[in-house]
């Protein structure tokens, strides 16, 4: 295999050698170029290199409009800026403009080599980094999260944003996440936290559609005591007990606009009050936020502050729904088995190609959680038929994603579902009576599982009869 290909751009003559000679010891191939323009006719006059690495700071056209320039010619270009200005605004434009890494000038010759080996590495390759680390197998990425949940990667889109994270991750700015409900936004929160700085101290997260203004007001920043009627001791908030770590403000676009206002506060200069306090805190918390909405139709509405959707907006992470990263939905299927498997102390159940095709070809409005949520039915009724069964009829009733279906096919769905719901109802409560209502007899002689039978027996809003509850106390002696 021949020895990778690196373009080393820097206008200062010193540096120029003295990377190239730390290059050449590692047995890559070196070509240089002293400015933007000599790097982009390099580009434009032969093969693309294995790597670019770019410094900030050129004569003529800078760093990062060489960058912007190299990754039209080739989108899949990996190149790795260099600078000895640390300025967060510099970092978060090049990751932007899809930089695989940064460093800051002077760097050691292990801090080159790593970056290097981090921007070359095949998707085949196993990282261990100091704040993560993450196997892959295959062509995925998997990484385990606290609270047994865990991030997948195999598509490119979301193989992208793990490549994001990693840089985004090491400089402390907010980051706002989009994505439709379910999609994982808090999970991708959790990853950042993991892979920075902050990672030794806690993450904490606050719903701001789970209470009402005012509670929330309280649960972000504490209260003193006598702020308000039952207030009797002193209480922190979020922002103080996440002292030093991250806070995620999860449906950001619910807060209220006297609430938006202290946030833009905190955001600008870091201070804020308790309720009910006269002294000003400070706060030191990396905040993520995350939402589903219409960034710009609730800005154009009113309801979201577009002064605070700048300040969070320092980058901006758009997680793909379900159905457009199909690939993913075999794997996902079973890390979620084995994962919540573990957490029952149960067997995992066998994912049949029956199972993987008609979770293929649904539609996912709920996304992960919807699919984690599948996955567990299955494991606890133990019957793959009624799982699937359960999927056909939510996907007749979407008809595909969304769009209403006509009256009157819709009024014949609904009649044959309501025959056959009808007709099963009928045949448990049959085998059910038949039984005294011993439901273990009954689900042998329906041929499903215990489990499926009282999940059935829910669904229908099964009871038995007055007097069958007479037989059963005689029966129990009660």
């Amino acid at each position: 295999m021949s020895a990778p290909n690196i373009l080393l751009v820097d206008d200062e003559p010193s540096v120029l050698r003295y990377t190239k000679t730390l290059l050449e010891i590692d047995n890559y191939k070196v070509e240089t170029a002293s400015s933007g323009e000599e790097a982009l006719q390099r580009m434009s006059n032969g093969p693309a290199p294995n790597l670019i690495l770019l410094d900030l700071i050129l004569p003529g056209i800078d760093g990062l409009q060489t960058l912007e320039s190299c990754k039209k010619m080739h989108p899949e270009q990996k190149v790795l800026m260099m600078s000895c200005l640390n300025d967060t605004s510099k970092v978060v434009q090049a990751i932007k403009l899809g930089a695989s890494d940064y460093l800051t000038k002077p760097f050691q010759p292990t801090q080159l080599q790593g970056a290097i080996r981090r921007a070359l590495a095949s998707n085949t390759q196993i990282e261990n980094t100091q704040a993560t680390k993450y196997i892959v197998k295959g062509t995925e990425i998997v990484e385990n999260l606290d609270d047994d949940l865990f991030f997948l990667a195999a598509s490119p889109a979301m193989k992208q944003l793990r490549a994001q994270v990693a840089l985004i991750a090491k400089v402390d700015v907010p980051v706002l996440l989009l994505g439709e409900s379910g999609v994982g936004k808090e999970i991708l929160a959790r990853l950042i936290h993991k892979m920075s700085i902050r990672a030794h101290r806690p993450m904490l997260k606050v719903n701001c559609a789970a209470l009402p203004a005012d509670l929330l007001e309280s649960e972000l920043f504490g209260y003193e005591a006598g702020a308000f009627t039952g207030a009797n001791k002193p209480k922190p908030g979020k922002f103080e007990m996440a002292q030093k770590g991250t806070i995620l403000l999860d449906e950001i676009g619910e807060m209220s606009a006297p609430l938006q206002a202290k946030m833009l506060q905190v955001l600008q200069d870091g201070t804020y009050s308790r309720l009910g306090g006269r002294a000003n805190l400070t706060a030191d918390a990396r905040i993520l936020a995350a939402t589903n909405i219409d960034i710009q139709k609730s800005i154009a509405e009113k309801r979201l502050r577009e002064d605070l959707y700048y300040r969070l907006n320092a980058f901006t992470m758009t997680i793909p729904p379900l159905r457009e990263r199909r690939e993913e939905i075999p794997l996902l299927l079973n890390y979620f088995m084995n994962n919540m498997a573990t957490k029952f102390g149960k067997n995992a159940l066998l994912i049949s190609d029956q199972m993987v095709k008609e979770c293929l070809a649904y539609h996912w409005p709920g996304n992960l959680r919807e699919l984690g949520n599948f996955v567990k039915r299955y494991l606890v009724m133990e019957s793959e038929a009624l799982v699937l069964e359960e999927l056909e009829i939510k996907g007749k009733e979407g008809n595909g994603g969304g769009s209403t279906p006509s009256s009157s096919k819709g009024g014949l769905k609904a009649m044959v579902r309501s025959l056959k719901d009808g007709a099963e109802a009928k045949e448990i409560q049959r085998a059910l009576e038949g039984a005294n209502w011993n439901r273990k007899v009954a689900a042998a002689e329906l041929n499903i599982s215990y489990k499926a039978l009282l999940y059935k027996i829910k669904q229908h809003g099964l009871a038995p009869a007055p007097q069958a509850y007479h037989g059963l106390r005689i029966a129990s002696g009660n």
